[in-house]
């Protein structure tokens, strides 16, 4: 009898252990791509329709793909996950930056503009910590910046309200563009130290009279954590995914600023390096080979189109400052 009660419990626990690794395995999907034109459709001719509806779907996917947010539970199997949290917290960071630039920038004429009221209600909560789960928990505060940011949109479209403003110019633009190029320079730092590597100190390259607080080395040895690579390989799938979707909401947006300046096709680019880190990875784990060894390093490969993504930015955005 007790023989009998011991198989049936190891089966038992085997069963639950296989039915929670399937729930993670499906819920570690990462979710399609959302057609932004498609969305923004029945008002793409309103400026700031598209761009708004790309941060509305982007944040709304996070919450309601399978699993939903799940970088904040403390229950099996997602506190057991660490893939599908980073990739969250990659598109989070996009979100919040967005959210940001709408608030301070595009919603705003002039820099002594009165903010709009739902984006300065909105941006705040999207920076929550993300690993809150009891009250507040990150999901309410999310959900409370989408109200508000679908509150923001209606007033896009209401003619009768002329408070809901949404400003298409370059400079607008470039500031947005310049706070995309330092995230995506820190994802392309941190895949590239996959592999260790001795980098020198460029803090104070360019400018003679330069100073910092205290004094570092010339040279640092600098190499991501083993339990940590693969953490950094989908937090900058996560970004790209999000930074593809607002790129192409401001592809609609900014499409007389981008036609002046006859950036679009550069805009265009950025966006194609940016869809191949969203290729399939067929390997079962992120490898993490040297540069030139027998396997390969699937960082450095993710680097490679961060990287030439991030220089592409750049360029779009000079060629924004030109008259």
């Amino acid at each position: 009898m007790n023989k009998n009660i011991v198989q049936w419990s190891a089966a038992g626990l085997l069963t639950f252990i296989l039915l929670l690794w399937v729930i993670a395995v499906w819920w570690s999907q990462e979710p399609d791509f959302i057609d932004i034109r498609a969305k923004a459709s029945p008002h793409i001719n309103v400026t700031g329709y598209a761009t708004t509806t790309a941060l509305i779907e982007v944040s709304s996917t996070l919450l309601n793909k399978p699993g939903g947010f799940t970088a904040n539970d403390v229950l099996p199997p997602s506190v057991l996950m660490d893939n599908m949290p980073a990739w969250e917290f990659g598109v989070l960071e996009q979100v919040r930056d967005l959210a940001l630039a709408m608030r301070k920038d595009f919603s705003r004429s002039q820099s002594q503009s009165a903010e709009d009221i739902d984006l300065k209600f909105a941006q705040p909560e999207f920076n929550i910590d993300h690993k809150n789960w009891a009250w507040p928990s990150a999901e309410g505060e999310y959900h409370n910046a989408i109200k508000a940011l679908q509150r923001y949109r209606a007033r896009l479209i209401d003619d009768n309200q002329a408070d809901g403003q949404f400003y298409s110019r370059a400079d607008n633009l470039r500031d947005w563009l310049k706070e995309v190029e330092k995230r995506l320079g820190s994802t392309s730092q941190k895949l590239s130290a996959s592999v260790g590597q001795s980098r020198f100190n460029t803090n104070l390259a360019g400018d003679a009279s330069a100073a910092q607080s205290t004094q570092t080395t010339m040279q640092a040895r600098v190499q991501t954590s083993w339990w940590k690579i693969d953490d950094i390989f989908y937090e900058a799938r996560g970004t790209s995914w999000a930074l593809l979707h607002f790129l192409k909401a401001i592809e609609i947006d900014f499409a007389d600023v981008l036609e002046k300046k006859n950036a679009k096709v550069s805009l265009q680019q950025i966006i194609r390096e940016l869809e191949a880190t969203q290729e399939t990875v067929w390997s079962p784990m992120i490898l993490n080979g040297d540069g030139f060894g027998f396997l390969a390093n699937h960082s450095l490969v993710m680097a490679n189109y961060v990287s030439r993504a991030n220089a592409a930015l750049i360029d779009l955005r000079r060629l924004l400052e030109q008259g």
